[in-house]
């Protein structure tokens, strides 16, 4: 085994990849459809190798790998967080608050019944939680104590292992509370519930992103017999609002296409439109004919919305298209990379993105209108990126004191807020500062997981003592630390603000800021309507719980 130490020790690069290779692949292993993800595989893993290994990363590696994870978590939710400060979505606020508040008096009374020492404190909140930036900022703020540096080692290190302990356990518990047991205790059929809310907000596709046999979008070449002398203002209006006349031939020639064209028996049009509006094309126009060449590409543009102060529903967004972009189709709807149903009751914030599909000259006008158009390449203005964790670094290290005490927001706070800043400014003015959803999940994830591994390595040799003193009372305030606020949450969305079921379990795990248990609620449900809440929740429950991290610190430090 020494061999084995002295190898590691000389090469901890080698033991940080080990723990990223073995840690997301333990985190790939699903038992009953539940996996415990990259990000607690990696720690588990970590801290096995720190035991055996005893080898460390140093801070300088941990610090920047941090600060990269934190700024990009900020930069992402920085459109929605500050979208959701509106009237309708501020309802949804109380979730965030009855989170903080039942994770500050569990963890106070945890505190005070156990001994629990700062390091353990924090760790079990942000696992109770399932907050991984937790682990970031209390770990920061130890560091800052005015403490032997062995002793803030030890605290650190007790964050990684109470977080991975309480982090397994609450994983478990919101998953299986929020698509098994809370349905059962509604008594409801949430895949029913959920049909039933799709159909009142408007019914039509469940997946727009996914490939189907009967895409919604469809073109047809139609030869002119019962629209002979008509107009084609006059065809589309006939044929219905998501129907566009987009080619037409006479005898084989191009023929121009404006509302005022009048044709004739014998013309060839090529209709574009939703698959409803051309399901009897034959009594309107006339026969279907093949393609007479006319077929042309479509240009699809991904489009971050710029306008919407106070939100605006996908009906209305698609009822402003500008006349001349009739034949542009709202194809698809995100937020925070996740897809909201394409549905005229989904309300849209500046910063979500909305995919355009139609014809070239059309979507250039229709985004102009409503925002800016994305580039699609995987593109990041590490100009502008690295401004902002310069300025991250910079708030972390202000200092405010409070009678004798030093507080700051250190790297962890600092980063996120100017996270926060940029990702709101790109979004205002999308012009500048691009840092594309794919690489800015890459980076958000290997700095997570390079911070990660770091704390486990170093919490490694002090685990085993650690779980033998507080034995089966971590896992058990883990699981009330996940519990409670649930529960609670459950019954104010349930039963006082009387939330559809679908939003009212979106909206609990969006509190946990849980990918699993939504992930897990919306194959029960069936379709994304619990993601209508969720990513609202989420937007806010992201920024909030991070700095959670020095204030149980702090409170762990006065309490003991």
């Amino acid at each position: 085994m020494k061999w084995f130490q002295s190898f590691l020790q000389g090469t901890p690069e080698i033991a940080l990849f080990l723990s990223l290779a073995l840690g997301y692949a333990v985190g790939r292993i699903k038992v009953w459809r539940l996996s415990l993800g990259g990000i607690a595989g990696t720690l588990i893993v970590a801290i096995i190798i720190g035991m055996l290994g005893k080898v460390t990363l140093n801070d300088q590696v941990k610090n920047i790998a941090f600060a990269l994870f934190i700024f990009t978590l900020g930069f992402i939710s920085g459109p929605s967080f500050f979208a959701s400060l509106n009237r309708r979505s501020l309802r949804y606020a109380v979730f965030p608050v009855i989170e903080v508040t039942c994770l500050l008096g569990i963890t106070a009374i945890a505190v005070v019944l156990l001994k629990l020492d700062a390091g353990t404190a924090a760790g079990l909140m942000g696992g109770g939680a399932t907050e991984s930036a937790v682990v970031g900022t209390a770990t920061d703020a130890i560091g800052k104590l005015n403490l032997p540096a062995d002793q803030i080692q030890t605290l650190q290190g007790n964050v990684g292992t109470a977080y991975s302990i309480s982090y397994i356990c609450g994983l478990i518990t919101i998953v299986l509370l929020t698509s098994q047991i809370a349905p059962a205790l509604m008594r409801i059929d949430l895949r029913e519930e959920a049909v039933k809310l799709w159909r009142k907000i408007g019914g039509g596709v469940e997946d727009p992103g996914r490939p189907t046999a009967l895409p919604e979008l469809v073109g047809r070449t139609l030869l002119v017999s019962a629209a002979d002398g008509r107009t084609v203002a006059d065809v589309e209006s006939a044929l219905g609002e998501h129907a566009s006349i987009e080619r037409a031939k006479r005898g084989g020639k191009p023929l121009d296409v404006t509302p005022s064209t009048r044709l004739a028996t014998g013309d060839v049009i090529l209709v574009l439109g939703r698959r409803e509006s051309l399901l009897d094309p034959e009594r309107t126009v006339g026969p279907e004919v093949a393609s007479q060449s006319m077929d042309f590409d479509l240009d699809v543009a991904q489009v971050l919305v710029t306008g919407a102060k106070g939100g605006i529903t996908f009906g209305a967004l698609r009822a402003a298209a500008p006349p001349e972009s009739h034949g542009v189709f709202l194809t698809g709807v995100s937020r925070m990379d996740h897809q909201l149903p394409l549905q005229d009751g989904t309300q849209i914030n500046s910063g979500d993105v909305v995919r355009l599909t139609g014809a070239s000259d059309d979507v250039a006008t229709y985004a102009k209108r409503i925002g800016f158009r994305l580039d699609t390449g995987v593109k990041a203005d590490f100009v502008f990126l690295s401004v902002g964790v310069v300025l991250g670094f910079l708030i972390g290290k202000v200092e405010l004191t409070v009678g004798s005490i030093p507080l700051s927001l250190g790297t962890g706070g600092g980063c996120l807020l100017s996270g926060l800043l940029f990702g709101w400014l790109r979004a205002k003015h999308p012009t500048f500062g691009q840092y594309d959803p794919a690489a800015a999940s890459v980076i958000k994830d290997l700095g997570l997981a390079t911070f990660i591994c770091a704390v486990g390595l170093s919490s490694g040799p002090q685990a085993v003592g650690l779980i033998q003193k507080f034995g089966l009372s971590l896992p058990l305030t883990g699981i009330l630390m996940t519990l409670v606020p649930a529960c609670i949450s459950l019954f104010v969305s349930w039963k006082v603000m009387k939330l559809p079921a679908p939003l009212a379990l979106g909206a609990v795990a969006g509190q946990q800021c849980s990918t699993p248990a939504i992930t897990a609620v919306q194959g029960v449900a069936g379709n994304a309507t619990p993601l209508m809440s969720y990513t609202i929740v989420y937007a806010l429950s992201n920024v909030v719980l991070p700095l959670l991290g020095p204030i149980v610190v702090g409170m762990a430090r006065a309490l003991g």
